[in-house]
């Protein structure tokens, strides 16, 4: 039986969703539950390959596995067997010909910056902390200038092939408190690319560049425009659609 579920996870401890030989994943943690619950060795697909330290609340997989208690009991079981930073919010028997990855139309990511003037040690794994003034109108601007279909290859590099155009729907920032969040929606993303974006937009929120110097790095497509990549830990997977 293949299944389909709904994951969400904290990404600090781990070295990215992605198995590894010899270092702790989100994947090979969850391929050891299975295992354990299931005593059948299984292959866990994710929607996306999150980073070192990325989070999420939306993360979707799939996976194939001899088991006759129902979806309620399964779920219940990986999330005894679970480590405390991963849990199956959903389960279920999975549509026929479904791939998370594949079968995806559009994921969302958000990415969290704290400006207050003091650290916060309950957000040091949730946000990054940059302790000074962001004009987030600027960085709205420069959101809007990668609405639409673009080659991206200034921010980030395909995972696999060489296809850097991708098409975002939504990409803006909001202002939550102390939290000024950029949430971003598209088709799919390059590796990097929302850290490094938010990296390039934060500079120009602190007048450091101008929105028009956003827009021309985008347009030169070239790696070495972007300006700094954003830290890993502010960045979580939200939702995948399909």
């Amino acid at each position: 039986m293949a299944y389909k579920a709904l994951i969400e996870y904290d990404g600090t401890g781990y070295h990215g969703f992605q198995r590894q030989r010899a270092d702790l994943t989100i994947q090979g943690q969850l391929e050891s539950a299975i295992k354990s619950v299931a005593g059948q060795q299984a292959t866990v697909v994710g929607a996306g390959r999150t980073d070192s330290g990325v989070h999420a609340t939306g993360q979707v997989i799939a996976f194939e596995v001899s088991w006759r208690h129902g979806c309620q009991a399964l779920e219940r079981a990986l999330n005894a067997t679970l480590p405390k930073d991963i849990a199956v919010r959903e389960l279920q028997e999975a549509p026929e010909g479904f791939h998370p990855r594949f079968s995806a139309r559009r994921r969302v990511y958000e990415y969290r910056i704290y400006t207050g003037p003091i650290r916060s040690p309950l957000r040091r794994f949730r946000a990054w902390h940059v302790p000074r003034h962001l004009d987030a109108s600027l960085m709205n601007q420069a959101a809007e200038t990668i609405i639409g279909r673009h080659d991206f290859a200034t921010f980030g590099r395909p995972p696999q092939g060489d296809n850097t155009e991708r098409e975002v729907f939504v990409a803006r920032w909001r202002w939550t408190d102390e939290l000024l969040i950029f949430e971003i929606e598209a088709n799919a993303f390059l590796y990097r690319m929302v850290r490094s974006l938010v990296g390039s937009m934060k500079a120009v929120g602190e007048g450091q560049w101008k929105v028009s110097d956003f827009a021309a790095a985008l347009a030169k497509k070239d790696r070495s425009q972007a300006g700094q990549t954003a830290p890993p830990h502010g960045l979580c997977l939200t939702a995948v659609y399909y």
